[in-house]
């Protein structure tokens, strides 16, 4: 089975823009930026979507929340900011490794796209 984009990330085999890693995720920007932030959150683990996990995911799932707080705190958001999470080709999902984005910095307006 190939690697997915990130996993190629993370193990640094093609570059991106890396602003925060640890033993269970890694943090980049968005190579296609909806917002004037706009980071990936992804988990070393791969799970190819949210739908896909299972209860032992459960430590990661939160883990990636509580990295998504983390950063908006160190990046000064106010905590203005929006989390998404695209689970299949139709809601959006084009990368089969589970990823949270984190929006910020617009007008995010309600119902999204």
């Amino acid at each position: 089975m190939s690697k997915t984009l990130f996993e190629k990330i993370i193990d640094r085999e093609i570059p991106a823009d890396i602003i925060f890693e640890d033993e269970l995720s890694i943090v980049i920007k968005d190579i296609s930026p909806q917002a004037p932030t706009h980071l990936l959150i992804i988990p070393k683990k791969v799970i190819p979507k949210l739908s896909d996990s299972t209860a032992e995911d459960q430590s990661i799932l939160g883990h990636l929340m509580l990295v998504a707080g983390q950063i908006a705190d160190q990046l000064g958001l106010d905590e203005t900011f929006r989390l998404v999470v695209n689970n299949g080709a139709k809601a959006g999902q084009s990368v089969f490794h589970l990823h949270l984005h984190l929006l910020s910095g617009r007008p995010l307006n309600w119902p999204p796209g």
